[in-house]
């Protein structure tokens, strides 16, 4: 398993796949939408308030903390002590640049799930790539493909990660025991995420929705007051950073291990802009034009990656007399031992149970959102929705694979998480490059609405869209 899963990574990590789909099609549609990302950043502040049509419907800020919750997590934190250690302060750059040109794929891919949405017999919505595949693109055997990819990324691949990464910031403490305290920090983990998936999907939006802006805020106002400490070391800490991310004679002497390949591995981990996950959470939004939620979910991309992810780089980075370095191991970085380190040099003792808490919180509102998503895949690949048996037996195997993420090996769960997550990109961004018209079409006639007063709403019919290709704008 573990050679299979190191060259499918060789594969799709080499300059020429994932990085290129994701950068060349992110500057892409950064151009065809007129830097939508950065103009209409003001406007994604207004639409996240607004109020869906009626109680049964997620509104559009409930789909954003499902996507957020799914983003922010142990990513953040282990992920991006991962891409320092392994590819040096200059990946925190490229993980900016995969925010800045991700939005532009995150706008596109969730504006097409929610214009290919469909609505159930209950009045919600749902969908996402794997309905824009086969609805818009004709193609439903890559629909069924995808579903089965997302399955697997979030179900296994980053649920399995998220519990991995949790307990391994325990073993700073002197209570841990890598040989019992792995499956007791894992058995108490699986039990509360059973507790919380077996109450259905508006559990988890409003478990979501409660958690993640509370310990959002608490994590970037914890790195304020780290920085502070150490503001003396600022200059040299950006310094650091943009050095590193310009030093082209180490980038392409090894590519692979490089700062851009690091960067944007974890960048991908982080945001997931163009993987095609968030653009499920977008589809359930009750909005009444479809751009709406593409900003929203644009929003969500630079909320993780700019905003949490640099709080995580600033706090260790700016720490003076911890090298990154030091923490490479055989099996590839101690993240958690250089995050514990950098903490606890700045806040002392505190530094570390700060940390663990942190970890605790993201990583259980990263298994909420990853598994928010699966459910609904399966529904696709079967033509109707779930039994109660199997749904039982689908979340019986969830709740056992966070148990046993929590006993694997480091580099075994990362690499699954990079395999399934690079399939995800290779699915999904070719489709979007293909069908981003519609959403450009869509986003202009959002912004000729706003020109002339109006409150958007949309109409299949207003961008020339056949109405037999959609469900929910007739």
């Amino acid at each position: 398993m573990s050679g299979f899963v190191s060259f499918m990574n060789n594969i799709l990590y080499q300059p020429y796949i994932v990085p290129l789909f994701l950068i060349a099609v992110g500057i892409y549609f950064t151009i065809r939408t007129k830097g939508v990302q950065i103009r209409m950043f003001g406007e994604m502040f207004r639409v996240v308030t607004e109020k869906p049509s009626d109680d049964k419907s997620i509104s559009s800020f409930g789909a954003l903390m499902v996507s957020t919750a799914s983003r922010v997590g142990t990513g953040n934190i282990i992920g991006v002590c991962t891409a320092i250690v392994l590819g040096g302060p200059g990946a925190i750059f490229w993980m900016w640049i995969t925010a800045i040109f991700g939005g532009a794929n995150a706008f596109i891919e969730s504006t097409l799930a929610q214009i290919y949405k469909k609505k159930a017999d209950d009045g919600t919505y749902y969908g996402g790539p794997s309905y824009y595949m086969q609805n818009a693109l004709g193609q439903r055997w890559l629909g069924v493909l995808f579903s089965v990819l997302i399955i697997f990324t979030y179900a296994v691949g980053y649920n399995m990660l998220a519990a991995f990464n949790l307990q391994s910031t325990f073993a700073a403490f002197s209570f841990y025991d890598v040989n019992t305290s792995p499956k007791v920090i894992g058995l108490i983990l699986a039990v509360l995420f059973a507790i919380i998936i077996l109450g259905g999907a508006k559990k988890l939006t409003k478990v979501t929705g409660f958690l993640v802006p509370i310990m959002g805020i608490i994590y970037v106002l914890m790195s304020l007051v780290v920085l502070v400490m150490n503001a003396k070391n600022i200059g040299t800490m950006f310094g650091m950073i943009f050095s590193s991310a310009f030093d082209f004679e180490a980038i392409f002497g090894g590519f692979v291990g490089s700062c851009i390949m690091w960067g944007l591995k974890r960048g991908l981990y982080s945001n997931e802009a163009g993987m095609g996950s968030a653009p499920n959470a977008a589809a359930k939004a009750d909005v009444a034009h479809p751009v709406k939620q593409g900003l929203v979910q644009t929003l969500s991309v630079f909320i993780d990656t700019l905003l949490i992810c640099s709080a995580t780089a600033f706090m260790c980075l700016s720490t003076v007399g911890v090298n990154p370095i030091d923490f490479q191991t055989e099996s590839g970085a101690d993240a958690a031992g250089y995050v514990q380190t950098c903490l606890h040099t700045t806040l002392g003792s505190f530094g570390p149970i700060f940390i663990a808490i942190s970890m605790s919180l993201f990583a259980f509102t990263t298994l909420i959102g990853n598994y928010s998503y699966c459910e609904g895949c399966f529904a696709f690949i079967l033509k109707r929705d779930m039994t109660k048996t199997e749904v039982t037996i689908f979340r019986v195997i969830a709740i056992v694979l966070v148990f046993v993420g929590a006993t694997l090996s480091a580099g075994l769960v990362w690499d699954t998480a990079d395999m399934f997550q690079g399939l995800m990109v290779v699915c999904n961004i070719p489709t979007i490059a293909i069908l981003g018209g519609v959403a450009v079409k869509a986003l202009d006639d959002y912004t000729k609405q706003k020109k002339q007063g109006l409150a958007p709403h949309f109409k299949a019919a207003d961008i020339g869209l056949s109405e037999d290709k959609v469900d929910c704008w007739k």
